[in-house]
C-alpha cells in the first residue's frame, strides 16, 4: 500500500485536500501492517538463504494473517488499492479492527520465536556478522536508504524527520546501528517489526470517529447511498468514473518511508485529467547501487547474504 500512498499524498497536495483524521490515522495503520508483512517476507527468504527454513514457515504464517486483513479491508490480498486520492476507499468492515487487535496484540511474541530462532545461531550469525560492510560514507555516496543506510549509522526516516499522514501523532523509535553490515541489517529491521507494532497499537487506541475521506464531490467517489438517492452524486460519481477529475497545474515531489526506504513519487500536471508526467524513486533502485561494495574482497557464498540483507525487489529496480 506504501507506493499507493505516495501517489495519493502527491496529487492531494496539487488539489490542496485535506484528509480527515479517520482517514489518515486509518492510512497509518495499515502502512504500518503493509511494512510488518513486507519485512516478514524478507525475514523468511533471507533465513531461508542462510539455511534456516523453520525461520520461513512461521514468518509467512503471520503473513498469511495480514493479507486475509488486506482482503478484508480492500477486497484483494495483494496490491490493494485502498488507499485513494481524498483518503481511503470505504469505512473498514465492523469486525476489521478487531481483527488487528488480536493480530497486533500476538505478534510481539511472535517475534521473538523469530529471534529465538536467529539472533544467538551461531551459524546464522557468523554468516552474517562482518560480512557485506557498509560504512556510513559509502551508504551517503551510494544515496542507500531505509534499512540498509540506517544499519550504517544514518539515522533517516521520514516518518519522523518530514511527517506526512499525521505521523507526528505518533510516538516510536527509529532503530539505527553504526556497524553495517549484514547482521546489522537483520537486526534493524527485527526493531522495526517491533515499532511497527507499537504504531498500530497507538492507532488502535486513538483512531477518532468521523470520515474517511475528504468533502470534495468533484474529486473524491460519493458514497454508494448517496449514489443511489441523490441525483448530484450520481452526476458526479459518473462524470469521475469516465473523465476522471482535473487537476490545477504544477509540480510536486512527495517522499514517504517505505518498508525498504525513500518511495517517493514526482508528479507533474498540466492542468487536465491526466498527468503530464509521473516518475518515481525507487529504494531498491537506489539500494542496488550499494551491493558491489558490500562484495570487496569477499567470498562468493557472502554474495547470497549481501544481496538479501538490501531486500530488493527487482520490479522495483527496472526503471
Amino acid at each position: 500500500m506504501t507506493n499507493n500512498l505516495a501517489y495519493c499524498l502527491a496529487v492531494e497536495k496539487l488539489l490542496g485536500l485535506e484528509i480527515p483524521p479517520r482517514g489518515q490515522w486509518l492510512r497509518v495503520m495499515l502502512n504500518e501492517l503493509t511494512r510488518i508483512n513486507s519485512h516478514l517476507v524478507w525475514l523468511g527468504t533471507h533465513a531461508m538463504d542462510i539455511g534456516a527454513m523453520t525461520v520461513f514457515l512461521y514468518c509467512f504464517r503471520e503473513r498469511e494473517q495480514l493479507l486475509r486483513l488486506f482482503e478484508a479491508v480492500s477486497g484483494q490480498r495483494m496490491m490493494t488499492s485502498y488507499f485513494r486520492i481524498g483518503g481511503v476507499s470505504v469505512e473498514p468492515p465492523l469486525d476489521f479492527l478487531d481483527r488487528v487487535k488480536t493480530f497486533n496484540d500476538t505478534f510481539p511474541e511472535k517475534i521473538d520465536e523469530y529471534e529465538g530462532l536467529l539472533t544467538q545461531n551461531p551459524i546464522f550469525v557468523n554468516r552474517l556478522k562482518g560480512v557485506g560492510l557498509l560504512s556510513r560514507e559509502d551508504a551517503l555516496a551510494l544515496c542507500a536508504t531505509g534499512p540498509t543506510m540506517r544499519a550504517s549509522g544514518v539515522d533517516v526516516d521520514l516518518r519522523r524527520d518530514a511527517p506526512y499522514s499525521g505521523y507526528e501523532n505518533f510516538k516510536f523509535n527509529v532503530p539505527t546501528s553504526t556497524v553495517g553490515d549484514v547482521y546489522a541489517r537483520y537486526l534493524v529491521r527485527v526493531q522495526e517489526l517491533r515499532e511497527s507494532q507499537k504504531i498500530v497499537k497507538q492507532a488502535l487506541e486513538g483512531i477518532p470517529e468521523g470520515p474517511v475521506k475528504a468533502d470534495a464531490p468533484k474529486v473524491v467517489l460519493p458514497d454508494r447511498e448517496k449514489m443511489k438517492t441523490q441525483m448530484e452524486a450520481l452526476i458526479y460519481h459518473f462524470k469521475i468514473v469516465t473523465e476522471g477529475f482535473t487537476v490545477p497545474a504544477g509540480e510536486v515531489y512527495q517522499a514517504i518511508e517505505s518498508p525498504r526506504g525513500e518511495m517517493g513519487y514526482y508528479v507533474v500536471s498540466d492542468g487536465t485529467a491526466k498527468p503530464y508526467r509521473v516518475h518515481m524513486r525507487s529504494p531498491s533502485f537506489a539500494n542496488l547501487q550499494t551491493l558491489p561494495k558490500m562484495c570487496e574482497g569477499r567470498l562468493i557464498a557472502d554474495v547470497v547474504a549481501a544481496i538479501g540483507s538490501i531486500d530488493i525487489v527487482l520490479g522495483d529496480c527496472d526503471r
